[in-house]
């Protein structure tokens, strides 16, 4: 099951893309669904089903987005999560083998196109809540378990919204 936490950045740009596919993307496809049929015979026009298609999967992805942005959970820093990991946070950690790594943990559905965001339902950020710099933590991956070390945690402040 999917974490409904996401941060604030995260919401705002779900909110943007379901804004954008809403108010002018569907009606850009509506348009050119309607300019294909009017040609005739649909059975055939390229055009027509190619639209269609592109409606189908434009009005399924708005009806996610609103079903999903009714149950996600912003979650803005708050000054208590200051030197320990917590949703929203940056972390840099090493392992033995002198491997760095460098990423903020965030829910799952900001994940996506992003390398350096793993979701708060990983078992690397289920290891990492709570602790602090110089903690020492141990991640079970399916090559066995490896040991990171915390070099430096932060979190980067929500800029305040105009809406």
């Amino acid at each position: 099951m999917k974490t409904n936490l996401i941060s604030r950045e995260g919401y705002l740009k779900l909110q943007q893309e379901l804004d954008y596919l809403w108010r002018i993307r569907r009606p850009e496809i509506t348009q050119k669904v309607s300019w294909a049929a009017s040609l005739g015979d649909r059975s055939e026009n390229a055009d027509y089903q190619y639209n269609k298609k592109q409606l189908r999967e434009t009005d399924r992805r708005i009806r996610f987005l609103r079903k999903r942005l009714e149950v996600l959970r912003p979650v803005d820093y708050a000054a208590e999560q200051e030197g320990k990991i917590f949703f929203g946070a940056w972390v840099d950690i090493e392992n033995d083998d002198a491997e760095q790594r460098h990423f903020r943990i965030v829910g799952p559905d900001e994940i996506y196109g992003r390398r350096d965001y793993i979701s708060i339902d990983s078992p690397m950020a289920r290891a990492l809540l709570k602790k602090q710099v110089d903690d020492e933590v141990l991640v079970t991956t399916p090559t066995g378990k490896k040991r990171w070390y915390i070099n430096q945690i932060r979190y980067q402040l929500s800029e305040p919204t105009s809406e």
